[in-house]
Protein backbone atom coordinates (compact mmCIF):
# COMPACT_ATOMS: atom_id res chain seq x y z
CA UNK A 1 0.00 0.00 0.00
CA UNK A 2 1.30 3.70 -0.77
CA UNK A 3 0.36 6.81 0.33
CA UNK A 4 -1.80 7.65 -2.33
CA UNK A 5 -3.64 4.34 -1.75
CA UNK A 6 -5.12 6.56 1.60
CA UNK A 7 -4.71 10.53 0.71
CA UNK A 8 -5.18 12.10 -2.74
CA UNK A 9 -2.25 12.83 -4.47
CA UNK A 10 -3.86 16.65 -5.17
CA UNK A 11 -3.93 17.46 -1.42
CA UNK A 12 -0.55 15.88 -0.83
CA UNK A 13 0.59 18.03 -3.77
CA UNK A 14 -1.05 20.66 -2.35
CA UNK A 15 0.54 19.84 1.27
CA UNK A 16 4.21 19.79 0.30
CA UNK A 17 3.42 23.32 -2.03
CA UNK A 18 2.22 24.79 1.23
CA UNK A 19 5.69 24.20 3.02
CA UNK A 20 8.35 24.44 0.23
CA UNK A 21 10.07 27.37 2.00
CA UNK A 22 12.56 26.00 4.80
CA UNK A 23 11.16 26.86 8.03
CA UNK A 24 7.38 26.68 6.97
CA UNK A 25 6.23 23.17 7.87
CA UNK A 26 3.88 23.54 10.00
CA UNK A 27 2.32 19.80 11.43
CA UNK A 28 -0.74 20.40 11.77
CA UNK A 29 -1.49 23.26 8.51
CA UNK A 30 0.23 19.72 6.53
CA UNK A 31 -1.81 17.27 8.04
CA UNK A 32 -5.26 19.51 7.31
CA UNK A 33 -4.28 19.81 4.13
CA UNK A 34 -3.27 16.45 2.77
CA UNK A 35 -6.68 15.37 4.07
CA UNK A 36 -4.82 13.14 7.05
CA UNK A 37 -6.91 14.96 9.82
CA UNK A 38 -10.05 13.60 8.14
CA UNK A 39 -8.93 10.46 8.14
CA UNK A 40 -10.09 7.52 10.80
CA UNK A 41 -7.25 5.65 13.53
CA UNK A 42 -6.68 2.79 11.38
CA UNK A 43 -5.86 4.29 7.92
CA UNK A 44 -3.56 6.66 10.61
CA UNK A 45 -2.05 3.51 11.84
CA UNK A 46 -1.28 2.70 7.85
CA UNK A 47 0.00 6.17 7.29
CA UNK A 48 2.05 5.67 9.82
CA UNK A 49 3.41 2.44 8.90
CA UNK A 50 4.62 3.86 5.36
CA UNK A 51 6.50 6.59 7.24
CA UNK A 52 8.02 4.51 9.72
CA UNK A 53 10.64 3.77 7.30
CA UNK A 54 12.65 1.57 9.41
CA UNK A 55 9.83 -0.44 10.94
CA UNK A 56 10.58 0.28 13.80
CA UNK A 57 7.13 1.31 15.07
CA UNK A 58 8.51 4.29 16.10
CA UNK A 59 9.41 7.48 14.43
CA UNK A 60 12.67 9.10 15.60
CA UNK A 61 14.30 12.48 15.28
CA UNK A 62 16.39 11.11 12.28
CA UNK A 63 13.90 9.62 10.15
CA UNK A 64 11.37 12.45 10.86
CA UNK A 65 13.73 14.85 9.15
CA UNK A 66 12.97 13.16 5.91
CA UNK A 67 8.93 13.52 6.50
CA UNK A 68 8.13 15.42 3.09
CA UNK A 69 10.37 12.97 1.31
CA UNK A 70 8.14 10.29 2.44
CA UNK A 71 5.43 11.71 0.56
CA UNK A 72 7.49 13.22 -2.54
CA UNK A 73 11.01 12.19 -3.17
CA UNK A 74 11.86 15.23 -4.53
CA UNK A 75 10.47 16.81 -1.15
CA UNK A 76 13.08 18.36 0.71
CA UNK A 77 14.49 17.85 4.09
CA UNK A 78 12.63 19.63 7.51
CA UNK A 79 15.01 22.19 8.85
CA UNK A 80 16.87 21.15 12.37
CA UNK A 81 14.02 23.59 13.79
CA UNK A 82 10.93 21.78 12.26
CA UNK A 83 11.93 18.29 13.34
CA UNK A 84 11.58 19.71 16.93
CA UNK A 85 8.71 21.22 16.90
CA UNK A 86 7.32 18.71 15.34
CA UNK A 87 9.06 16.11 17.65
CA UNK A 88 7.73 17.96 20.59
CA UNK A 89 4.29 18.50 19.03
CA UNK A 90 4.12 14.57 18.81
CA UNK A 91 5.75 12.73 20.90
CA UNK A 92 3.19 12.03 24.10
CA UNK A 93 5.34 10.35 25.98
CA UNK A 94 8.86 12.51 25.80
CA UNK A 95 11.01 9.17 25.04
CA UNK A 96 12.22 11.16 22.04
CA UNK A 97 10.20 9.43 19.14
CA UNK A 98 6.83 9.43 17.63
CA UNK A 99 4.69 5.78 18.39
CA UNK A 100 1.20 5.64 16.37
CA UNK A 101 -0.46 6.15 19.28
CA UNK A 102 1.24 9.58 19.14
CA UNK A 103 0.07 10.75 15.34
CA UNK A 104 -3.01 9.34 16.61
CA UNK A 105 -3.41 12.03 19.77
CA UNK A 106 -1.23 14.76 17.55
CA UNK A 107 -4.65 14.80 15.15
CA UNK A 108 -7.17 13.89 17.45
CA UNK A 109 -5.88 17.33 18.97
CA UNK A 110 -6.03 19.12 15.92
CA UNK A 111 -10.04 17.40 15.00
CA UNK A 112 -10.81 19.40 18.61
CA UNK A 113 -9.15 22.59 17.58
CA UNK A 114 -10.58 22.69 14.71
CA UNK A 115 -14.13 22.10 16.31
CA UNK A 116 -13.53 24.31 19.32
CA UNK A 117 -11.98 26.92 17.40
CA UNK A 118 -13.10 26.84 13.68
CA UNK A 119 -9.41 26.66 13.05
CA UNK A 120 -8.29 25.82 9.52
Amino acid sequence: MSLTDILSPSDIAAALRDCQAPDSFSPKKFFQISGMSKKSSSQLKEIFRILDNDQSGFIEEDELKYFLQRFECGARVLTTSETKTFLAAADHDGDGKIGAEGINLFIHRIRLLRMCCNDV
